[in-house]
């Protein structure tokens, strides 16, 4: 049970995040991670000159709770142009996608793009019923663009493209971006236009999963790197994902569209998967030495929370890794 709302929580977790801000405002970060610093029943992210809340009640709770905490954060960070609140429990898919509860006078509205590593990425944040573009994976964005040049680069699961944009912005030589949902592309497309790059048909490709892997192994079509980052659970005619349960399945299913040498970066965002039964299952993928666990990516400590911020515990232990979501690079290596 949460204690009743205590600005001071939220106030001392942008305090540790200061210098995270940019003078312009074009960064985005968690403001506040409420699972881990102190009243679960927010999380608070920038995007840019907006805030996203997080948004999941207690029975006991009234509208003066959450109209203090936006009221809270326009004092705290006046810069805020515009506040929008999604319901993780909401009634509707509307409430659930959020609601604009401010905005500042004379201004357009909830901001349309933020920038990271110098790379523009657009973003919708009224679309779904998060804000499309992942925080905990910054790190393994700035890896993408350190590591992509020259490189032909699959990114699977792709949603709004974050991923391979940042490993176009690296200088891969080419990037396929798959996702069940044309919608999601198009935010890719966007974040392509706003970066400069030349957006070709083919390299954004609404698929499912299972066929177009199936396609691509057909074709003999090889990768240089190819980007794992698969929904919790999604099931469609052509099968079933399930990171809780079966993360191995879909490495093997991606294993042999690289070539020999490639990397394949997997990402693992199972709350209730351990880092340790993790590692474990991938360890006995590596049995053999036809795969190596090259490195762990970390995840950002605003979205981790400091030492300073953290009032409590993730469900499960993450070690080797600092948060649920776990980041692994594979050395995958073949035959002949």
């Amino acid at each position: 049970m949460n204690l009743p709302y205590q600005p001071s929580l939220i106030e001392d977790a942008v305090t540790a995040r200061s210098s995270l801000f940019d003078e312009d405002h074009t960064a985005a970060l968690r403001l506040f991670n409420g699972h881990l610093e102190g009243d679960s029943r927010y999380v608070i992210d920038a995007y840019g000159t907006t805030a996203v809340i997080y948004h999941r009640p207690e029975p006991r709770d009234d509208d003066g709770e959450l109209a203090a905490v936006v009221a809270r954060l326009r004092a705290t960070l006046p810069w805020l142009q515009a506040i929008i609140v999604k319901e993780r429990e909401g009634a509707t898919d509307e409430a659930r996608r959020g609601r604009v509860v401010y905005q500042q006078p004379g201004r357009a509205g909830p901001a349309t793009s933020i920038i990271e590593h110098g790379v523009r990425y657009a973003v919708d944040l009224l679309m779904n019923h998060d804000a499309g573009f992942y925080l905990d994976t910054r790190l393994l964005r700035r890896w993408l663009i350190d590591d992509s040049a020259g490189n032909e680069v699959l990114n699977t699961f792709a949603y709004t493209g974050s991923l391979g944009v940042a490993a176009r912005a690296g200088g891969a030589a080419r990037v396929l971006h798959t996702d069940l949902k044309r919608r999601f592309l198009n935010v890719a497309k966007a974040s392509y236009a706003l970066n400069g790059f030349r957006v070709e048909r083919q390299d954004f490709q609404a698929r499912d999963f299972f066929s177009f892997v199936r396609g691509a192994k057909l074709a003999g079509t090889r990768f240089d790197r190819v980007i794992l980052d698969p929904p919790f659970f999604s099931s469609t005619r052509g099968g079933t994902v399930d990171v809780n349960r079966n993360t191995a399945g879909l490495i093997n299913k991606v294993r042999p569209l690289l070539r020999s040498g490639g990397r394949l970066v997997v990402v693992n965002n199972a709350l209730f998967v351990s880092g340790a039964e993790f590692m474990r299952e991938l360890e006995a993928l590596c049995v053999g030495g036809w795969m190596t666990i090259e490195r762990i990516i970390g995840v950002p400590e605003d979205v981790t929370g400091y030492p300073s911020t953290r009032r409590g515990q993730p469900p499960v232990d993450p070690a080797p890794f600092d948060h649920a979501t776990k980041i692994v690079v594979l050395s995958v290596a073949h035959k002949g």
